[in-house]
Order: structure tokens, then C-alpha cells, then sequence
């Protein structure tokens, strides 16, 4: 399990917001009053001018990287909460579906469809909160399978709604797959680490401006650290689509039980 899950996991969004937030605001206030400990603003005042345009570049890079990351754990999270609705509509196709069939046939797979989304509510969903799976989904999945494999349609019209519904398992099948790795892939560390030296790096530059009143620079160091910390909290929450109090919803699978 990556860290960055396992804080989503143990630690309520809140604590970890604040946590992060004050964290990032307090490094810049310790930061700032230690640099001016040392150099006075007078030495700095005279480069403010080069020190903006250079922070300005720094700025605009690190932003585009930071907008870059939110729009790809953010695009992850939308496919996963998409997937996740279109495995419970397959699902629920897969039961309407066996109306048309054999009684024998229907009696068979129906159960097995209310086990599925039972089992996923109540041991998968906690399971992949962990980077886990459920070895009971697995085994009623290829119940199923056992069940489809073993009938053969007596009509046409047995025939072609058959073979829609095995493309449907064969399609809920995959979308089961690309959940459990939703489940456990998040951002690459390596991106986390480039997050948030450029997060450090960003709001040190802001100690080497020469303001005369160091209250003031105290204070907009602490809103741009706590904006970028912010940013980096949206990131995580958003980068497991299935764990901590931001999560894709279980709840196409639950309506599927109350039906």
C-alpha cells in the first residue's frame, strides 16, 4: 500500500487537510523569520525586481504542473466513478436479461447477480479502500461464467439475447479489472516528490524579497503556502478513487439489492 493511501485510509480527510495546510503555512512563517533573522530586508530590497521576474517563471511552471496533475487524478477519479456505474448497469442487464431465457437458466443466474453486487458492497468496496480485491467476487464471477458456459439457447431469440449477455459479462468482467486497479494505482511517487519540492522551492523564493514590513510578507507567504497545500490535499484526496471520505459510490450496486 503506498503512504499517500494509507494516509487516506487512517487519517479523516479533515485532521489531514489541516495537517497539511498548517504544515506547508507554518514552514513559511519559520522560514521567512528565519531568513530575516539574518538579512535584513535592506540588502534584499535592491533585487525585488529580478527576484519577481525570476519568481513570476517559477510561478507559472509550477502552476502548469500543478493544474497538470489535477486534471489527471481528477480525470482518473470521473473514469472510475463511470466505470463503477457501468459494471452495476451490466450487472442489472445481466438479471433483467435472464427473464428471456430458460426458467432453469434464469433461477440459476439471478441469485448469482444479487450475490455479485452484495459482495462487492460488503467485502470488496473495504477491501479496495486497502489496494485490495475480494476472493468471493472472483469465485461468484466465475460461477457465472460456469453457468453461461454450460447452456446452449433453444431459439433465435434465446440465441441473440444470450449472446448480448455474454458480451455483457465478458464487458463486466473488464470493468471489475480496471476498478481493482484503480484501487491501488495512484500518482507515481516520483510525480509526489517533483509536488512538492516545487511547493517548498516556490514559497522559499518568497524569503528572499525585501518588503519593509515583515508582517505583511509573513502573512502572504502563509496564504500562497497555504493555497499550494490546498492544491496538493485536492490532488491526494482525488488520487485513490476508492478510499478515504472522498470515494466513488457504492451505492449503483446497493440500488441493485433494493430492486
Amino acid at each position: 500500500m503506498a503512504f499517500s493511501q494509507w494516509l487516506l485510509l487512517k487519517v479523516p480527510s479533515l485532521l489531514l487537510g489541516l495537517s497539511v495546510v498548517g504544515l506547508f503555512a507554518g514552514l513559511s512563517v519559520i522560514g521567512l523569520t528565519f531568513v530575516r533573522s539574518f538579512i535584513p530586508h535592506q540588502r534584499l530590497k535592491p533585487h525585488n525586481d529580478v527576484a519577481g521576474a525570476i519568481f513570476a517563471t517559477m510561478g507559472v511552471i509550477y502552476a502548469v504542473l500543478l493544474a497538470f496533475a489535477v486534471v489527471i487524478v481528477w480525470e482518473g477519479f470521473d473514469r472510475a466513478n463511470i466505470n463503477a456505474e457501468k459494471e452495476a448497469a451490466y450487472l442489472a442487464d445481466l438479471y433483467r436479461d435472464a427473464e428471456t431465457l430458460s426458467p432453469q437458466f434464469r433461477d440459476s443466474v439471478r441469485p448469482l447477480v444479487r450475490e455479485y453486487a452484495a459482495a462487492v458492497c460488503d467485502e470488496e468496496w473495504p477491501a479496495m479502500a486497502r489496494g485490495g480485491k475480494s476472493s468471493g467476487v472472483e469465485e461468484i464471477l466465475k460461477k457465472l461464467w460456469r453457468v453461461y458456459g454450460g447452456y446452449s439457447p433453444k431459439t433465435e431469440a434465446e440465441r441473440i439475447f444470450f449472446e448480448e449477455s455474454v458480451r455483457k459479462l465478458n464487458d463486466l468482467g473488464e470493468l471489475r479489472s480496471m476498478r481493482l486497479v484503480d484501487a491501488k494505482t495512484g500518482v507515481h511517487p516520483l510525480l509526489w516528490v517533483i509536488l512538492i519540492i516545487g511547493g517548498l522551492v516556490t514559497v522559499s523564493f518568497t524569503f528572499f524579497f525585501g518588503s519593509e514590513n515583515l508582517r505583511a510578507q509573513i502573512l502572504m507567504a502563509a496564504l500562497l503556502a497555504a493555497l499550494i497545500a490546498l492544491i496538493l490535499f485536492a490532488i491526494l484526496l482525488l488520487d485513490f478513487p476508492f478510499t478515504g471520505d472522498v470515494c466513488v459510490s457504492k451505492e449503483p450496486f446497493r440500488q441493485l439489492l433494493l430492486n
